[in-house]
């Protein structure tokens, strides 16, 4: 979260030395500086919420039709609009979940702006049009309890529009035929079409959480599931497995993430960032795992070696006092990462997860800053905080996308 804004320049002390010329101009500039008008913030929101409203729209189309929008057969009208069932449900649960944090920071008394959402979109390669949505927090926070209630509100709205929308998707399942309609080319196979389509291994699949495969059992009709390779031409289904995804990022235990304000809300500040450090090294220790081995061929050692070392003292350095600590973490990390495709030769990670971790180690933090008022939380949200945590676990999957 952001530091508080202050526009106002402090007063100087009565023997301060006069201000130069310079320093009155900028205390002019700020002193008298015209702010935003509201109505530009309100279109500004607005305005990204339309524009990502569109490039969802447009990305649920693409999966659900297999073109692209610049392809060499462009969508039609028709298309496009279908998309909206892959948009209003996805932004649906992004939308709640940011409100959720936005009015429980209003609720105390904590400024904040409405949710800037932030559209992603192509034409030439699928996307799912957006990365998300964020609010700022304008003024500092004072207290754990504070930072647990803003932290968890979000993802537990989000989380309860969420499964409606998977059990809503797995009890509107269209027939067994409709992936001939987005493939044609597999009518020839029938029901078993899967046999013969996928033998080379190609192909995008959603991993599936714990959530996901409860929900399916108990609400969908098995005869109509699609196959797994097929999941993304499901667009309420895709939009809440994504939900899902979302949820779980959003409630890793690390930094300053809503899980990590949970977490600390919980354990305390010493606690919290001692353990943080760990699951943060154990994080980016799973996303490298078997991107090198002894196995691995000269070339690939000789052109990224270097620079995935150099990604690990990157993201390392910013978490130690000193360089020499992160390097010698670094060195530990892929040490064990060697050691461990030894013992198991095809084991494997998550590369995908090496940016995220980047995010993390270089942007937000891993560590939780200190609340004036460390007062521990409330009977009633410790267990609602560990939950919390347990939901995490329903929602996460070590690997998204396969």
């Amino acid at each position: 979260m952001p530091f508080p804004e202050n526009t106002t320049p402090p007063l100087p002390f009565p023997d301060a030395p006069a201000p130069t010329p310079a320093e009155e101009v900028e205390t002019a500039f700020i002193q008298y500086e015209k702010p935003t008008p509201p109505w530009r913030t309100a279109a500004l929101h607005l305005g990204l919420f339309l524009l990502t409203l569109l490039t969802t729209t447009l990305a649920g189309a693409e999966w659900m039709t297999g073109k692209l929008t610049f392809g060499p057969t462009p969508l039609t009208a028709a298309e496009m609009q279908r998309g909206l069932w892959f948009s209003l449900p996805f932004l649906g649960v992004l939308t709640v979940h940011e409100f959720g944090h936005y009015f429980t920071a209003r609720r105390n008394g904590i400024r904040a702006t409405l949710p800037y959402y932030i559209p992603f979109f192509t034409g030439f390669f699928n996307t799912i049009g957006t990365f998300g949505a964020v609010i700022r927090i304008k003024e500092r926070i004072f207290s754990r309890r504070e930072f647990f209630d803003v932290g968890l509100a979000g993802p537990l709205a989000g989380f309860l529009v969420a499964v409606p929308v998977l059990i809503y998707g797995f009890t509107h399942l269209p027939p067994a035929d409709y992936v001939f309609q987005v493939h044609p080319e597999y009518r020839a196979y029938g029901s078993d079409y899967a046999r013969y389509v996928y033998q080379s291994g190609e192909g995008i699949a959603l991993a599936r959480p714990l959530l996901y495969q409860g929900l399916e059992y108990l609400f969908a009709d098995p005869a109509r599931l699609p196959h797994p390779y097929e999941l993304m031409h499901y667009p309420v289904l895709m939009a809440g497995v994504l939900s899902l995804f979302f949820t779980a990022l959003n409630l890793l235990p690390i930094g300053q993430l809503d899980g990590g304000h949970i977490l600390y809300g919980l354990l305390g500040f010493k606690q919290f960032n001692r353990l943080s450090m760990v699951l943060f090294v154990g994080f980016i220790f799973y996303a490298g795992l078997g991107l090198f081995s002894l196995q691995t061929d000269s070339d690939t050692w000789l052109y990224w070696g270097l620079p995935y070392f150099g990604y690990l003292f990157l993201v390392f350095r910013r978490a130690l006092p000193t360089p020499r600590r992160a390097l010698l973490l670094s060195l530990s990390v892929w040490a064990a990462q060697l050691a461990v495709t030894v013992a198991v030769p095809d084991i494997m990670g998550n590369p995908g997860w090496l940016v995220f971790g980047l995010m993390l180690g270089r942007v937000t933090g891993i560590y939780h800053p200190p609340a004036p008022d460390e007062s521990a939380l409330s009977t009633g949200r410790k267990v609602l905080g560990w939950l919390m945590l347990v939901i995490f676990v329903l929602c996460f999957t070590p690997s998204p996308f396969h």
